[in-house]
């Protein structure tokens, strides 16, 4: 049975200044200087990166290069591109500069990359909004389209947060779901990856929501902080100070096991719900023709960048962490993200 189509969306403006993933705010700026302190930073995080030991070939940039993120300025994804932007930079001489390109559930930043000449001076830096888009319907290409590079960055699964007044924990949320059928509302967007996060969370758990397209993640937050939304999937880094102040509480986190990262928030698997759903995992997409010797140049530089402990503590402090793939490796995780969401979209039509 098909899932229906998201029915509600919320009226009026809400405007929030929060470190979301995505903006709005289009821009292209240098690497600021991103790496203060962060704790639990460590090269094991790092898919145990570490300098390569020659260089991975003659080619090297020969002018600017540009990391197309498909976000706005002063979420994670941007703020994790200028952390490498800025120790590449250190390590290379090279300028490396952060295009921010929001819009279109990513593809107007995939179609600058896919247009770009395939010379290395220009790349993708993002996570599943490629596969995402296609299996939505907004793309006709998928990761495929591209020439994988390393991945640099992880960003756990996004967590499940509630209002503490309304629901203490996932037992009360899902009893009052259950009681409620159709009736609780949770805030996405059309065909995002937290969409199909959603209607995972539905089937796993029994229940039946009423799926809000609210917007942004600031108008995520501002629908749960005006209890206008009963529960909102979100990244850590826009969460946490209103999980210390009080006005959020986290009821799981769809992961395999419990990153430092998020110690201290249970996962859904061992509360009971059998719900394990892709990270964001922040990768490096290139225009398809890119060759074999520039894609070695950058699995060699995101070593040697990862093993730098202050560019490791630049990637915590954005409440994220570190973690190497190979080029290989990283064409195989997309593959299987990819499977993943298509499964849970192809489920809706049987």
């Amino acid at each position: 049975m098909k899932k229906r189509m998201l029915a509600t969306v919320l009226a009026g403006t809400m405007v929030l200044s929060l470190a979301a993933c995505g903006g709005s705010k289009p821009a292209e700026t240098t690497a600021a200087a991103a790496a203060a302190p962060a704790a639990e930073a460590t090269t094991a995080e790092a898919g145990e990166a570490a300098p390569a030991d020659s260089a991975a070939g003659s080619w090297a940039p020969s002018t600017t290069v540009s990391i197309i993120v498909p976000a706005g300025a002063g979420g994670n994804t941007d703020l994790s591109a200028r952390v490498f932007a800025q120790y590449a930079k250190e390590l290379t001489g090279v300028d490396f500069i952060v295009v921010n390109a929001s819009g279109a559930a990513g593809s107007v930043a995939a179609n600058q990359v896919l247009s770009a000449a395939p010379d290395g001076h220009t790349f993708l830096y993002g996570h599943n909004l490629v596969n995402v888009a296609n299996i939505a319907g907004v793309t006709d290409y998928n990761y495929t389209a591209f020439k994988l590079g390393p991945t640099f960055a992880k960003d756990p699964a996004q967590q499940l947060y509630v209002n503490p007044e309304k629901y203490t924990d996932l037992n009360a949320f899902i009893e009052a779901a259950k009681a409620n059928p159709g009736q609780l509302k949770a805030c996405t967007e059309v065909g995002a990856y937290t969409y199909y996060e959603l209607l995972e969370f539905e089937k796993q758990a029994g229940i039946d929501l009423d799926l809000v397209d609210v917007g942004s993640n600031s108008d995520k937050i501002a629908a749960m902080l005006s209890g206008q939304v009963d529960l909102m999937p979100g990244a850590y880094i826009n969460c946490k100070d209103y999980l210390t102040a009080g006005q959020f509480v986290c009821i799981g986190a769809p992961t395999e096991e419990r990153y430092d990262l998020i110690k201290d928030i249970p996962t859904l698997k061992e509360q009971g719900v059998d719900l394990v759903y892709p990270d964001c995992d922040f990768s490096f997409y290139f225009p398809a023709e890119t060759p074999d010797e520039v894609i070695a140049y950058y699995e060699d530089l995101v070593q040697k960048v990862l093993a730098d402990p202050a560019a490791a503590e630049g990637v915590a402090n954005v409440d994220m962490m570190p973690y190497y793939l190979s080029a290989a490796d990283s064409a195989k995780n997309d593959e299987a993200i990819f499977n993943t969401i298509k499964g849970i979209a192809d489920a809706l039509e049987q």
